[in-house]
């Protein structure tokens, strides 16, 4: 399961997506109303439920810098949640999926969930996360963090899920903004157990960033 929530951050949450789909692994996805807001803005994409596989596919062609750049995905492994929709399939614990991956996750999110609130069918997936004790992986995508905030997210790591900063990294010899996307889109992957070859691991050799792939 992807939820995806109003902070900045969109590439952040398509790159995931087609890892997954890379991966072999089916997508629930829910795109709460304040992540259209961001979307919008970051993209121009206008995300409707109605045509959701139009805009998701137009989503997810773009790269980091706004521009089309990956392939047209195959969406028959994605199933769409309206985030109104309280009474969908993964809003009930007997719903198969096997964790949440909550990219990019806003400070509002974060609070929702750490409280176990349920005002939208993302924080209610994220709460039915955690009580069936599935894995539970939170992208949080905000700076300064407040006390407040940090409060919340040593509850989310004493509830059992794992709090991922969206923090990129510059040892794997990224060249472009992609790289840097795709480096904590690995991460969340990595976080949920999900094979892919998003960015180069560190193999314990100085100056590997450096050195061609492979090397």
């Amino acid at each position: 399961m992807v939820g995806v929530s109003g902070a900045s951050g969109t590439p952040y949450a398509a790159a995931v997506v087609r890892g997954l789909l890379a991966a072999g692994e089916a997508v629930d996805l829910v795109v709460s109303r304040a992540s259209r807001l961001t979307l919008l803005d970051e993209t121009g994409i206008k995300f409707r439920d109605g045509h959701w596989q139009e805009d998701l596919r137009e989503w997810l062609a773009l790269g980091a810098d706004g521009k089309p750049h990956f392939p047209a995905p195959d969406l028959g492994d994605v199933r769409f949640w309206p985030a109104g929709d309280l009474a969908a399939g993964p809003s009930s614990g007997s719903y198969p999926v096997k964790g949440m991956l909550i990219v990019p996750a806003s400070t509002a999110c974060v609070a929702g969930v750490a409280l176990g609130l349920s005002k939208d069918l993302l924080q209610r997936v994220a709460s039915v996360t955690l009580k069936e004790r599935r894995p539970l992986v939170v992208a949080v995508r905000e700076t300064p963090l407040s006390g407040q905030t940090l409060r919340q997210l040593v509850a989310l790591d004493e509830a059992g899920a794992v709090v991922l900063p969206a923090s990129p990294a510059f040892y794997a010899g990224a060249t472009h903004i992609q790289d840097l996307v795709d480096f904590v889109a690995g991460r969340v992957l990595d976080a949920a157990g999900v094979p892919h070859r998003l960015y180069r691991r560190w193999k314990g050799e100085l100056g590997g960033a450096r050195s061609p792939e492979g090397d």
